[in-house]
């Protein structure tokens, strides 16, 4: 597959600010949904979902759960140092294993006043948890990779409590505004469960419990996987030649009933938010790697799909690929990363249709729109700004059909 040659103005709308959604709706599936299908667009409300799908759809969710990850803390000086967690480094990588963690743990992060801090430098903040005071030091211990070690002093207590406990919701840069209490709920799908996000996958935003038992009740399949959303999926677009564009890599997880319900079924697999959509892609890169036997270690680079091949398996060949490995090492779970980069020429290969908000002018996520429904997302776009949609997390829906 050859990579296009991309010129990002092809991809920018203009997006007024007060179309920019800054809180969430009061009732979750009550937010417009737009339906795009073979060029035709209606407009609905997201408690509609479940008349628009068929009954042997698959549904496919990211039930990853956004951590408070902004942490506040303060020098002895008083200069107020805010550290934003990325993506852990020790004693592992894996987002399961360090969020569980009753040790010391190491993460990359985002510094504010990082010129404040000095390397080897603890700092200290006294957290309660349970009735219990809990001293949470954290220090410097690279600061240019900004790297920061954690510890405490309660062996019973998991990292993830005390992010809980003292962390803030770490809304998108374009909110323009500080978390509330409410957003601790809001910011989160109400699927979520696997704890490691620092973004939510805002398509979910809407489902409720209502809108799942409709669907339940029409028969329509559910599968979960897991991506934890980096803080990368807010960075701009800087370079000329869009596909040199520094892609965030980005966990993921698939259990191996997932992979088998996929495997099995012959229906329409809708992905719900862009999140789903690189991991279902991703995954079907993974199954191609392991058909061409280049090793079985998850790890898709950006261009990875864009490599020239003569032919491409189908999506049952890869998935019993997947299937068949497991099987062989005894995993139920699939563990991998992922800097995919789905842009315009992108041939989907497990995906028929997707859920998601209207994003970011000039972003990656209105490119693989784009890549998803060609040169009609700016209709879309056009048709969404004319009908009074809101943009953005907590902003309204779309369902658009390949």
């Amino acid at each position: 597959m050859e990579i296009p040659s991309i010129d990002l103005k092809d991809y920018e709308y203009t997006l007024p600010e007060d179309r920019i959604a800054k809180f969430p709706l009061e009732k979750r599936d009550s937010s417009q949904l737009l339906e795009y299908r073979k060029g035709t667009i209606q407009h609905h409300h997201f408690f509609d979902l479940p008349r628009l799908l068929d009954a042997d759809s698959l549904l496919v969710y990211n039930n990853t759960k956004v951590i408070p990850a902004r942490l506040i803390f303060q020098r002895q000086t008083g200069a107020r140092i805010e550290v934003f967690l990325l993506q852990p480094t020790a004693p592992s990588r894996v987002m399961s294993e360090i969020m569980t963690s009753k040790k010391p743990v190491v993460w990359e992060t985002m510094i504010g006043n990082l010129k404040k801090w000095k390397e080897e430098e603890t700092l200290q903040g006294i957290i309660k948890i349970d009735a219990k005071e809990v001293i949470l030091t954290a220090r410097l211990v690279n600061k240019d990779l900004m790297q920061v070690e954690f510890s405490w002093n309660a062996e019973e207590i998991a990292f993830v409590d005390l992010v809980e406990a003292c962390g803030e919701t770490p809304l998108p840069p374009y909110l323009n505004r500080k978390a509330q209490e409410s957003d601790k709920s809001r910011y989160q799908t109400v699927y979520s469960e696997k704890e490691g996000a620092v973004a939510a996958p805002t398509a979910g935003l809407h489902f409720t419990d209502e809108v799942f038992a409709a669907l339940r009740k029409k028969g329509i399949q559910e599968a979960a996987l897991t991506l934890h959303v980096s803080a990368g999926t807010f960075q701009p677009i800087k370079v000329k030649a869009v596909q040199e564009h520094p892609m965030h890599s980005e966990q993921l997880e698939i259990k191996r009933e997932t992979i088998e319900k996929l495997l099995s079924h012959t229906g329409k697999i809708v992905a719900v938010g862009t999140t789903s959509v690189r991991t279902l892609e991703s995954m079907y890169w993974y199954g191609v790697q392991l058909i061409e036997n280049r090793g079985n270690r998850f790890e898709i680079e950006k261009l990875a799909p864009y490599a020239s091949r003569p032919s491409l398996p189908t999506r049952t060949e890869v998935l019993q690929a997947i299937v068949n490995d497991m099987e062989r090492s005894g995993s139920d779970t699939l563990f991998g990363t992922t800097s995919i980069f789905i842009f315009p020429g992108y041939k989907f290969q497990l995906v028929d249709g997707l859920i998601t908000n209207f994003h970011q002018p000039g972003s990656t996520l209105v490119l693989l729109i784009a890549a998803l429904v060609g040169e009609d997302w700016k209709k879309i776009y056009q048709e969404a700004l004319d009908s009074n949609y809101r943009f953005l997390s907590y902003g309204d829906s779309s369902l658009l059909w390949i």
